[in-house]
């Protein structure tokens, strides 16, 4: 009978201990795509290179370029089909009037300009395979929020998300943000939440961050301490499992 109490007492302890001394560690998001509108060549042909999961559907919302007019400049057929570095043409781009004059030597130089300033798109899509990328059927998520502040708190810009386009902020001035998204209630995110971005004068960034319906990502809760569920029924299998040992060894002990 002490040989059975001694037994379940020490499977008992060895279930609470595996129950309590491993916390639950959260799936790490991936990081969200950043587009930046590519410089003319010496051409003036601006051009995207297609990559990994790609789709026009997803290139018109980092570009800006509509789907029709992407067909039309890379004579793609009704399905638009893409291949991995294909080279899109986005459009071309207009050439200087005439080359800068030199200043003359007895001239006074022109004063440095001011800041520029550029243009930050965020798109808060559905992710439904929850690959991080905007392909496929994959639209726009509305619900959310968008903010865009810069390091010295000078600026500070919060729009909410739309369910057609992605949400624009322009003429903002040159420098360096720090854009974060709120997804919507019932959501859980799929990519970071916060991207610094450094703008330039003339830049026009997309930034993407993916989120999807239910939960696939386990926080650890500050009430349970993080216990994971998986090893609350391993513990649990291991606790019948020491009763039900317990119990035939009282039985053998009462046959003998």
């Amino acid at each position: 009978m002490k040989r059975t109490i001694i037994l379940s007492s020490l499977v008992l302890f060895v279930a609470i201990l595996l129950i309590n001394i491993f916390p639950v560690q959260a799936e790490t998001s991936l990081p969200q795509v950043v587009y930046s509108t590519p410089t003319p060549n010496a051409e003036g042909r601006i051009v995207f290179v297609v990559r990994a999961g790609d789709s026009c559907n997803s290139i018109s919302f980092l570009t800006g370029v509509p789907i029709d007019e992407l067909r039309r400049l890379n004579n793609l057929k009704e399905d638009c089909a893409l291949l991995e570095f294909q080279q899109l043409l986005l459009g071309i781009a207009e050439k200087p009037s005439q080359a800068a004059t030199p200043t003359p030597l007895n001239q006074i130089p022109t004063p440095t300009l001011p800041p520029g300033s550029g243009d930050v798109c965020v798109l808060l899509f559905d992710d439904t395979n929850g690959n991080s990328v905007p392909d496929g059927n994959e639209v726009p998520l509305a619900g959310g929020a968008i903010s865009i502040t810069d390091r010295d708190g000078k600026i500070s810009l919060t729009n909410p998300t739309s369910a057609t386009t992605p949400v624009c902020f322009s003429a903002i001035a040159e420098g360096e943000y720090n854009i974060s998204v709120a997804v919507p209630e019932g959501y859980n995110p799929t990519t970071l939440l916060n991207y610094p971005l450094k703008l330039r004068g003339g830049d026009k960034s997309t930034l993407d961050f993916g989120a999807q319906p239910g939960s696939k990502i386990i926080e650890p809760s500050p009430i349970d301490g993080g216990k994971s569920p998986i090893l609350g029924i391993f513990g649990a299998i291991l606790i019948l499992g020491g009763a039900g040992l317990g119990f035939y060894v009282m039985r053998v002990g009462r046959r003998n």
